[in-house]
């Protein structure tokens, strides 16, 4: 029997005073859902991008309402392009007057057979969800490094520890985002800066309802613990946590978002 999600958790100011960078923020998934608890925890000024210009700009109209008091800012990135990433790092530096937190969840998924699956298939999942996270570390390290401070966040998943059928382009990519993490951590360690990532098993909000079979889904979230998916707010919730200096003696972790065991 499923469990009913919890209340929602209020803000305590985990990140009062900071400055936060979320990518692929537009929408209803888990970008969109850390974007408002860093908006609700207190953050200083936010910016937000995402690929999809329609759903940026509604994106930063909601948070803007919500938040009347943060200066929130959007701009168009695609992750895959480093002339984009290059822009979005210059111009996210500016407009916070450095980033003291950048998040990176920008990835793709889809379902194939690794027999049916297409070299355009694999390379645009891995270039997408693993090398594009890439490209944001690399240039937002060469930013927080020199100040000797900053945190990075990125988002795996639970696949790139279990296995699952028709998954082995994405989980394949997200297996290298933890090992991307921990390496660089090790890194940027020397420079005051700490990077980890988080591991959701299933979250569920609206792309993946419209991308996902309904079954799937049921099968999925059925056999976690609370025989629930996760609300997308319980996995921004832990992303806060990684922001924040609640976790300041931490670089190098990949932290599971799951009620059973990865």
């Amino acid at each position: 029997m499923a469990m009913k999600p919890p209340p929602y958790v209020p803000g305590h100011q985990l990140l009062a005073g900071k400055s936060i960078l979320v990518t692929a923020a537009a929408g209803a998934g888990i970008g969109f859902a850390v974007a408002q608890r860093a908006a609700e925890e207190g953050c200083r000024k936010l910016f937000i991008s995402d690929i999809h210009e329609q759903r940026l700009n509604a994106a930063v109209a909601k948070l803007r309402t919500r938040h009347p008091d943060i200066p929130i800012f959007g701009r168009l990135c695609n992750v895959t392009e480093e002339t984009e990433v290059q822009a979005l790092i210059t111009a996210a530096e500016r407009e916070l007057e450095s980033v003291d937190v950048l998040i990176n969840n920008a990835g793709l998924g889809g379902t194939r057979s690794l027999v049916e699956m297409t070299d355009p298939e694999w390379l645009q999942v891995v270039d997408v969800t693993l090398t594009g996270t890439m490209r944001m570390m690399r240039a937002m390290l060469r930013c927080m490094q020199p100040r000797q401070t900053g945190v990075i966040v990125n988002n795996a998943s639970v696949l790139g520890w279990r296995a699952q059928k028709e998954q082995a382009h994405y989980a394949a990519a997200k297996a290298g985002v933890m090992a991307l993490t921990r390496c660089a951590a090790l890194e940027a360690a020397e420079h005051g800066v700490r990077i980890n990532a988080v591991a959701p098993s299933i979250a569920l909000h609206e792309f993946l309802i419209k991308t996902t079979p309904a079954e799937l889904l049921e099968e999925l979230a059925a056999r976690e613990a609370f025989g629930r998916a996760a609300e997308v707010w319980e996995v921004a919730n832990v992303m806060v946590f990684l922001a924040s200096d609640y976790s300041s003696y931490m670089t190098g972790e990949v932290v599971p978002v799951s009620s059973q065991r990865a």
